[in-house]
């Protein structure tokens, strides 16, 4: 049997004694540390029937380490093992970063015989998502560019259907700085899913009936009964949609801290891309886009045929929805029904957890 003992107090680095005159004070000290296990021996651990029992009585003393029951191995070879922990609040790549450009430094501070490697890496999953999480936000700002494209012939700059795109995501950028949020998983997630729900829909209907000639005065009459007609819908649309993140705003713990930062930034970007399409969008579209009395492209009248196909399925569903408004109700509440039940049924995980009730025989 092999018993373990820190004998810290009896190998104490302490002062032995001071010398003092009337104006200084000198401290005693002496190198009397016991470094080997060898000098252990006569330390006294008990008293029998008078007579004092050393460390060498009862135990064999051997040189070894203060756990025995700890081994770092990598590779399948011995090491010793150094785990490193970020501070809260500081980001992760960064941080492996700076560590790893430390290395060569360490690696020349010690013996050559010594080998300082990388075990375990966090970060590497980390990049690797947040790289897959970049690259779907390309796509999609590149997609939703190519969407909106077709749709605004225009004699004017080509980057014209990108920017207020853009500039809904230079603003939501400028308040994540202010919020001091960084690019992580989540808000690149959020900026991703708002892809989506950024509007710059640039039409000219209004212009082509008001304005045949291209007057610029014309033009931005035009453009306003445009602006003045879409402008409720997309206040209540951007309305409905931040009001689906208040709970996730509001909510407590864990998860309200975890989600926080992707609500936030989803609700800013439909905010900013709501201000650019009642204002910017507008005045741009009185700006760039030209009447033209030949004939459209293939792409633009493409997309037209697929938009006049789209708007006459919608008008004919809300008239029937109109028509048939008690059965809509009953539509509408029976899956919200059924989803409060189930969710009441369901086990919690993380939000709540329970702890089983034990049973006795």
């Amino acid at each position: 049997m092999t018993v373990q003992f820190c004998w810290e107090s009896a190998n104490a680095n302490l002062g032995k004694g001071t010398l003092s005159d009337s104006q200084q004070n000198w401290t005693v000290t002496d190198t009397d540390q016991l470094f080997k296990a060898y000098e252990y021996q006569p330390l006294i651990v008990a008293g029998h029937v008078g007579a004092p029992v050393r460390l060498r009585d009862v135990a064999e003393v051997l040189d070894s380490v203060e756990d025995t029951r700890n081994l770092g191995l990598y590779g399948g070879k011995p090491a010793v093992l150094l785990a490193v922990f970020r501070q809260p609040g500081a980001n992760m790549i960064e941080t492996v970063d700076r560590i790893m450009a430390l290395f060569p430094q360490l690696r020349a501070s010690i013996s050559p015989s010594l080998h300082l490697n990388v075990a375990v890496d966090r970060t590497t999953t980390i990049r690797a998502s947040v790289h897959d999480v970049e690259v779907a936000l390309i796509i999609s700002i590149i997609l939703v560019i190519s969407w909106y494209s077709p749709s605004c012939e225009m004699s004017g700059p080509p980057s014209f259907p990108a920017s207020p795109f853009l500039s809904s995501l230079i603003g939501t950028f400028g308040v994540m700085y202010l919020c001091h949020y960084s690019l992580d998983n989540l808000s690149l997630m959020a900026l991703t899913i708002s892809t989506g729900f950024v509007r710059g829909r640039c039409h000219r209907r209004h212009r082509e009936h008001n304005s045949p000639h291209g007057k610029r005065h014309e033009a931005v009459r035009a453009t306003m009964k445009g602006a003045s007609e879409i402008g409720f819908t997309v206040l209540s649309m951007s309305t409905s949609l931040v009001a689906v993140f208040i709970p996730i705003l509001l909510m407590g713990g864990i998860v309200g801290r975890l989600f926080r930062e992707f609500a936030v930034v989803l609700s800013v970007a439909i905010g900013v891309s709501l201000l650019i399409s009642l204002t910017t969008t507008p005045m741009m579209c009185a700006r760039f886009l030209r009447h033209e009395t030949g004939r459209h492209n293939r792409v633009y009248r493409f997309s037209e045929n697929i938009f006049n196909r789209l708007l006459r399925t919608y008008d004919f569903s809300l008239r029937w929805v109109l028509r048939h408004q008690f059965l809509i109700l009953l539509l509408t509440f029976a899956p919200f029904a059924s989803t409060s039940i189930s969710l009441s049924r369901l086990p919690r995980a993380f939000s709540r957890s329970r702890t089983p009730a034990a049973s006795a025989e």
